[in-house]
């Protein structure tokens, strides 16, 4: 089993505690209220994720190894709690697993792709194809 695989599995364990989206919604919330900002230096368009109806920056920090490191963050409050999802599945995995990442599987199997507008949907796999361009 990947590690994506077993980050997945603990992530559902936790959705499982939840008896409907709204609080799930809530505790995705809570996970990206735990996220440390970024700073306004690392808020350019350069870290800027396109496609994303909300504001979004990725920083990709160097890490050895081949693994990729990353923080991000957000103004609004859902999808700062999407990047901490991400960076929960994502963060310190090799190149190659990020390479084999689905986030429409992923958004499947926490029940997100029903859960989810058309919008954000799109902002997380913008994010995701711009972890797996900076790993390619």
């Amino acid at each position: 089993m990947s590690e994506v695989a077993k980050r997945l599995d603990d992530l559902l364990e936790e959705f499982d505690l939840f008896d409907d989206w709204e609080e799930r919604y809530r505790y995705i919330i809570d996970l990206g209220k735990d996220l440390a900002p970024l700073s306004k230096d690392e808020k350019t368009e350069a870290t800027r994720v396109r496609g994303c109806a909300s504001q979004v920056w990725l920083v990709m920090d160097p890490a050895p190894e081949g693994v990729l490191r990353f923080r991000g963050d957000s103004d609004a409050f859902i999808v700062r709690g999407l990047i901490a999802v991400l960076i929960r599945l994502l963060d310190g995995l090799p190149y190659s697993e990020i390479q084999d990442f689905s986030i429409r599987d992923t958004l499947s199997r926490l029940g997100l792709d029903e859960a989810l507008s058309s919008q954000r949907t799109n902002g997380l796999m913008s994010m995701v194809e711009r972890l797996k361009r900076a790993t390619a």
